[in-house]
């Protein structure tokens, strides 16, 4: 989690000042503010992060002891396949991430239904992929999203505009809850080779064959 520092230099019957940093990690942060504290000129101290949060000193200390038990170094791997003829899609999702000195990875699938096309089944495999890092507690911190589907990564970046209702609905709800968890997502789309995890899944569910498992990649 990176967050900047804003305070305010005060000196007795002087202006002040106020002052920007720029942003480091949020353990770095905090250590910055303690030497600067040691002048006994600073006041009015706030930690915002990168999607605009703030917080107080109090405030990201508890976060960040809550972090510590928490996911991190997360990343996403999502897939959406389709079948034209009765509407029927299949989700992928592996999610790899560590927790304390643990190495993780969850697989896990889902057959949607009633959906119009390849790239809402991709829009929908993302959405889950989010879910699933609810489910696990995420929040406040960068995930790292990949995936083969150009479309839904270029739209959900900025990069490409979306003209479709269907899928602006699907954006607006993964904007909603990635907002709502304080996740910075990092869009990188990959070729279809290096998704072939999140491919198998969804093909599996498919077939109605049904993923839901979590290793650790350390004891293996």
């Amino acid at each position: 989690m990176n967050v900047m520092i804003q305070w305010t230099y005060s000196m007795a019957k002087r202006p002040e000042a106020v002052f920007t940093s720029e942003y480091m990690k949020a353990a770095a942060a905090l250590l910055v503010l303690e030497d600067l504290e040691k002048t006994g000129r600073v006041k009015n101290v706030e930690f915002k992060d990168e999607i605009g949060t703030t917080w107080t000193k109090k405030e990201l200390v508890k976060l960040l002891t809550e972090m510590k038990e928490e996911p991190q170094d997360i990343i996403v791997y999502f897939d959406g396949g389709y079948v034209k003829e009765d509407g029927m899609a299949g989700a992928g999702i592996v999610i790899y991430y560590t927790h304390g000195k643990d190495k993780r990875r969850i697989r896990m699938n889902r057959l949607l239904e009633e959906l119009d096309s390849n790239n809402e089944a991709e829009y929908a495999a993302f959405y889950e992929g989010v879910i699933q890092l609810e489910v696990l507690g995420v929040h406040h911190q960068a995930v790292t999203f990949k995936g083969d589907s150009q479309v839904v990564l270029n739209q959900l970046s900025g990069d490409w505009p979306c003209f479709e209702d269907t899928l602006n609905a699907w954006l607006d709800r993964i904007e909603a809850k990635l907002k709502q968890l304080g996740i910075r997502p990092v869009y990188e789309p990959i070729p279809r080779k290096e998704n072939q995890e999140a491919d198998k899944l969804a093909t599996q569910a498919l077939k109605g064959e049904f993923i839901s498992s979590t290793i650790n990649l350390t004891q293996t």
